[in-house]
This record gives C-alpha cells, sequence and structure tokens, in this order.
C-alpha cells in the first residue's frame, strides 16, 4: 500500500532563496502528525507542495502515491485548509455546503451538516467569528471524506475557547473518517495538544522526526561540572551544550542508560525539547533542588 504522504529529497526555490530542501519524510498510515517550526522553516511551503498548489524544484512528492500537481484524481484525497481558513465571504454557510458538495465526488453531506449542527446556514460568511471560519473551514474539509487532512497554522488568532472547540471538531472529525491529520504549527502547545508525532523543521530541513514518546524517551538533560568533553556510555550525540561558570549543561541524544555518575540526569517536556533544537540559546536550565526547611535548635 501507498503511503499517505511520502516526500523524497524534496525543495523548493524563490528566486535565490530555499524555502525548502532535501526533505524527506513520510507518513505511511492514519496518525496526527505536527510540523513544528519557526517562521520561514518551510511548513507552509511543504503544505503548498503536498497540495498541489506549488511546483517542486527539486525532487518529489506524492500522496497515495499519485503526484497532486500530474494527477487531479489526487485531489480528492486531500483536505486543505490554508491560515487564515479563507473563504468565499459572500456567500452564506449553506451556499458554501452547497458549493463543496457539487465541487467534490466523495462529498458527505450527513457528516458536514453534523459537524456544523450550531451554525446557521444563512448566516454569512462574512458575518462569522475567527473560530466560527475556521469551524467552517475545517467542516469543508473534513465532508470530503480525505485520506490525507492538511492543516496550515489551524488555531493562529483563536481565543481559547475557539480553539479548544476546533480541537474538538478536528478530532472528532478525524476519528469518523480514518484520516491521517497534518498540522502545521510554530505554536508548540498546540503540537503537545494533538499530535502523536512530531516532524521538527529547520531552515528547509527536517531536523527531527519520531512519536512523542521515542522523541522524549531519548533525549535527556546532563549537569555536571565544567570540563573537556570525550565519550558519555550511554550518549550517541550531543545536540546543544551551555556552559555557566563551572557548570556545564547538555542536551543528549541517547541510547541506553547514562552510566557516568558525575553527571545529574533528568528529563525534558517536549516543547523544552523541541525549543533546544529551534534556539540554542533556550536549552533550559535544570530544576535547582528544593530548599531545605530551616529547623530551629534551641
Amino acid at each position: 500500500m501507498s503511503a499517505l504522504l511520502d516526500t523524497s529529497a524534496l525543495g523548493k526555490r524563490y528566486r535565490r532563496t530555499w524555502a525548502l530542501r532535501d526533505c524527506t519524510l513520510t507518513i505511511p498510515e492514519p496518525s496526527i502528525v505536527g510540523i513544528a517550526g519557526p517562521n520561514g522553516a518551510g511548513k507552509s511551503t511543504l503544505l503548498g507542495l503536498a497540495v498541489g498548489l506549488l511546483e517542486p524544484t527539486e525532487g518529489a512528492v506524492t500522496v497515495c502515491g499519485r503526484d497532486p500537481r500530474r494527477d487531479p484524481a489526487a485531489l480528492a484525497d486531500i483536505g486543505y485548509v490554508a491560515q487564515g481558513a479563507p473563504l468565499y465571504r459572500g456567500f452564506t454557510v449553506g451556499e458554501m455546503l452547497d458549493f463543496a458538495r457539487i465541487s467534490n465526488p466523495r462529498w458527505d453531506q450527513p457528516l458536514a451538516t453534523e459537524l456544523l449542527a450550531r451554525s446557521s446556514s444563512a448566516t454569512q460568511v462574512s458575518a462569522l467569528s475567527p473560530g466560527e471560519r475556521a469551524h467552517l473551514a475545517l467542516a469543508l474539509a473534513l465532508g470530503k471524506r480525505p485520506a490525507l487532512l492538511l492543516l496550515d497554522e489551524p488555531f493562529a488568532r483563536l481565543d481559547p475557547l475557539a480553539s479548544r472547540e476546533l480541537l474538538r471538531l478536528l478530532m472528532e472529525g478525524a476519528a469518523e473518517i480514518g484520516s491521517a491529520v497534518v498540522v502545521a504549527t510554530r505554536v508548540l502547545t498546540d503540537i503537545e495538544r494533538v499530535c502523536e508525532r512530531v516532524v521538527l523543521l529547520g531552515h528547509g530541513h527536517v531536523g527531527l522526526d519520531g512519536t512523542v514518546e521515542e522523541l522524549l524517551a531519548s533525549h535527556r538533560l546532563l549537569t555536571g561540572a565544567r570540563r573537556p568533553l570525550g565519550r558519555i556510555r550511554g550518549v550517541e550525540e550531543i545536540v546543544r551544550e551551555r556552559s555557566s561558570g563551572r557548570q556545564l549543561t547538555l542536551l543528549v541524544r541517547t541510547n541506553g542508560p547514562v552510566a557516568d555518575p558525575t553527571w545529574s540526569v533528568e528529563q525534558i517536556g517536549l516543547e523544552e525539547l523541541l525549543l533546544a533544537y529551534m534556539a540554542p540559546e533556550e536549552l533550559p536550565s535544570p530544576q535547582p533542588p528544593e530548599p531545605s526547611r530551616l529547623r530551629w535548635h534551641g
């Protein structure tokens, strides 16, 4: 069976600047994948290439084994919500549903209607709040019953309540149709709330790829006396290092237990881990031990 999304040495250049380069990624089965990275990392470019809006400069991208630009039938397998949930503002909610119904061969009207049960079909799109527009755009994408759902910054500019409601709709809709979901976001808390797997982009490249459990299990913070670094048993790679006075802090990728007793070993949270890869200056400080209580000896 073909992968739902497969890229091979994928690259996109705008004049002399590479927005994405040598990006190789495979999503073999339905899952919720977070594409993380700072602004300019190539997240939106990757989604634009996957949905066929952009032409690769090099490499290849396929959805369910087909090139979305060369084979228009592949587009039926893709649901896409771009940044800002762009919609026809002069349409009503009902007219948007009608347009989607005649435009998509696998359109599921009962599903879309159920997802929009709280919305009036007579309301004009221009009168909807940002949360309501995001809700409508997601329902339209899910109504296609896509094999692959691509979301570009879906929670941006939403208040916490609207964000939580959109998340509920996403989880329920994706479970209903059994699709893979790719969420591109620069907000790391979105990744932690939603995703089972994380792909970190930096400077157009894949810098990190794995399930949340794998990434957290394979990284540790080491703290010890500042010294020349040699081989540390159990450490496969030193990702980042930072010194402060006589103390040295390392973010490491491990391949077993860290057996050297001169290092204090701590776990790291997902947000801290991604920040450390994205911005070396954000390597977190180890948590200081809780101060002992003073006792009065009289």
